[in-house]
């Protein structure tokens, strides 16, 4: 079974081709430009690195030719960077899906799995965030994210290209970054804390998040690849929790066993005060998946970081 992972040197893209692998895929590429992901993060799998662009209409063709399906992952993340730059986030998150599509379309590849975002309900103050809500992004970022999975959607009912569309709900665990001006508040805070350095925290901290561990997110993925799991709307890829970022630096603080100092910042524009699943279409689709829980799942990111800075 081929599978063409795009983004797959990225964070989510890397720990997928690792579950792929164990799912039994024997011929994963990871399709990534390299602009946010890293080659050593398929170091020790069998994954095929292959540098290209989404944009690249040619190279894409030629790369998804024989797949049995296509993970689009691929996407130039962040709302902070997609507000310094909205017109780069559109051209990579909408067009790039545009591109994914048409090129699976044209090899034959009637499998797609694209990644949408919790961000896409932005200013919608319902809790928990269920799929037959109405979106109302409030950042670039998460317009080009309801744009990839309207598109996903979109070809799935002109063509009948078979589509997943998973909205992913801050995602975090081993391989994420943190060393950039748009990396994500786990590792952030991760890295700042093990460096004895200030946690920073944009408002009060009593914003939550429903925070899902990578290995969990690669699980599902793998799962939707091998048993060609498609829906007709968009689902929720998250379980339900909901943690406010004072209780998550308290959970790194139990972890770490001593205190941390927090650094209060201005909220940031784009950012949307409350996100929790409804989880009920993610689990009637995946109903073996067992969520790893959060202090399970910061455990294994805070041994990761201790391993790569020694």
């Amino acid at each position: 079974m081929k599978v063409v992972v795009t983004g797959g040197a990225g964070f989510i893209g890397a720990n997928l081709c690792r579950a792929l692998a164990r799912a039994g895929a024997t011929d994963v590429v990871a399709y990534d430009d390299l602009s946010t992901g890293v080659a050593e993060n398929l170091d020790g799998t069998s994954a095929r690195l292959v540098r290209g662009d989404v944009l690249d209409e040619e190279s894409l063709r030629a790369e998804v030719a024989g797949a049995a399906s296509i993970v689009h992952l691929a996407a130039r993340p962040s709302v902070p960077r997609s507000l310094a730059d909205p017109e780069a986030s559109h051209r990579v998150n909408a067009s790039g899906t545009v591109r994914v599509l048409e090129a699976a379309r044209a090899e034959g590849v009637d499998h797609v799995v694209v990644a949408s975002s919790s961000s896409v309900y932005g200013a919608n103050p319902t809790l928990p965030k269920r799929e037959d809500q109405v979106p109302m992004p409030v950042s670039p970022y998460a317009a080009s994210k309801l744009a990839t999975e309207s598109y996903a959607l979109a070809w799935q009912r002109s063509f009948g290209t078979g589509v997943l569309a998973l909205r992913f709900f801050n995602v975090f665990g081993p391989l994420q970054p943190a060393g950039h001006a748009y990396a994500a508040v786990v590792p952030v805070f991760v890295d700042a804390a093990r460096r004895g350095a200030p946690l920073p925290v944009h408002g009060d901290g009593s914003q939550t998040r429903d925070f899902t561990y990578v290995g969990t997110v690669a699980a599902v993925l793998a799962e939707a690849v091998v048993g060609r799991v498609c829906h007709d709307g968009p689902v929720n890829l998250a379980f339900g929790t909901r943690t406010s970022l004072l209780d998550l630096i308290g959970r790194l603080e139990g972890i770490l066993g001593h205190p941390v100092a927090r650094d209060h910042q201005p909220v940031r524009a784009g950012d949307v005060p409350h996100s929790q699943a409804d989880s009920g279409v993610l689990r009637s689709l995946f109903a073996d998946v067992e969520p790893v829980d959060l202090d399970a799942g910061l455990r294994a990111t805070v041994d990761w970081f201790a391993e790569q800075q020694g």
